[in-house]
């Protein structure tokens, strides 16, 4: 007997895979990359949480479908931000659904807490979940399962009921307490993994839309860097530290050029359609970011054109052009 586990490396998702394994079931822990992560590598992570608990780690990516599919036109709308969590968490189930006959698991599992989210994970949005994903009784959720209908590994007599856990709420002693009696080490902290539940990003995304079509190479652009909007429309991205500027510079995404400088500082994309306006009033601040210690003229190449500018800003010029 087999399970796919939906697993986003959070604590409340190991527990409910290691309830199931402990019944004898087989789980493959199935992390959906819809491209709104963390900006961090969490692969590692990922992998050491399945380790403590037996599951086989394995990433599917969704990133096309999702943008296609529930970004821009969730059924059940957003959350405080840009964040489509019913529509998103139904498209997720609605992925493992389709993969248990490839993948030769009989049901699926989520870390799902009954009342943790107000948003997505009342009683009503699990429901609507369920229904959206058509996976009604094959989805259990361990967590919270004695507080919900049985579903299709219960009634049949694959997983024991009673074993199963039935939180209820925010509180998470019990989860702390599962952690310890399981020895589960250097588990995260809970917090929103998802970059759209943030504010900021939030900003990001409906400034972009608000100037051009979103596609899937476009999200690592906003992931990184400070994201300004010059005058007259051009989209300025400046790396703000050595992480930044080496995922910017490895960036290839047709919408931009890559702007460079022979001094010490940041990385920079800017828009290829620029302006003349806007690619000068770029190099100025650019040069703001730059280490001090140089004077006069300076040169910078936007892609295979070298422009000339005078550092006449700083970075406190830059604030207002801020996203």
């Amino acid at each position: 007997m087999k399970a796919i586990a939906l697993f986003s490396g959070g604590l409340d998702s190991t527990l409910a895979m290691k309830l199931i394994i402990d019944q004898g079931i087989e789980v493959i822990a199935c992390n959906i990359n819809t491209g709104f992560g963390s900006t961090k590598d969490r692969l590692a992570h990922m992998q050491n949480m399945c380790a403590q608990v037996g599951a086989e780690f394995r990433s599917v990516d969704i990133r096309d479908e999702y943008l296609r599919e529930v970004l821009f036109t969730p059924k059940h709308g957003y959350g405080k931000h840009f964040n489509p969590c019913i529509d998103c968490h139904a498209k997720m189930f609605e992925v493992a659904k389709r993969l248990m006959g490839e993948w030769g698991a009989s049901f699926l599992i989520s870390g799902e807490v009954l009342g943790q989210r107000p948003m997505s994970q009342n009683k009503e949005a699990l429901a609507i979940v369920l229904n959206q994903s058509n996976c009604e009784g094959l989805l259990l959720r361990p967590m919270s399962a004695k507080a919900l209908e049985p579903t299709i590994p219960e009634l049949e007599g694959w997983i024991d009921r009673e074993k199963l856990e039935g939180i209820v709420g925010r509180n998470r002693d019990r989860q702390m307490e599962l952690a310890e009696t399981f020895g589960l080490k250097d588990y995260e902290s809970p917090g929103g993994g998802c970059l759209l539940t943030d504010e900021h990003f939030a900003r990001k995304i409906r400034d972009f839309i608000s100037h051009d079509t979103f596609s899937v190479e476009d999200i690592p652009t906003l992931k990184y860097g400070r994201q300004l909007r010059l005058p007259e429309g051009a989209k300025l991205i400046v790396g703000r530290h050595a992480e930044d500027n080496a995922v910017l510079e490895g960036i290839d995404n047709p919408k931009y050029l890559h702007v460079t400088t022979d001094l010490i500082g940041p990385h920079a994309l800017i828009s290829k359609t620029a302006s003349a306006n806007d690619r000068e009033l770029a190099a100025k601040l650019m040069l703001a970011y730059c280490k001090a210690g140089f004077e006069g003229e300076q040169t910078l190449r936007f892609g295979d054109e070298v422009l000339t500018a005078v550092s006449t800003l700083t970075r406190n010029d830059a604030q207002k052009y801020m996203i």
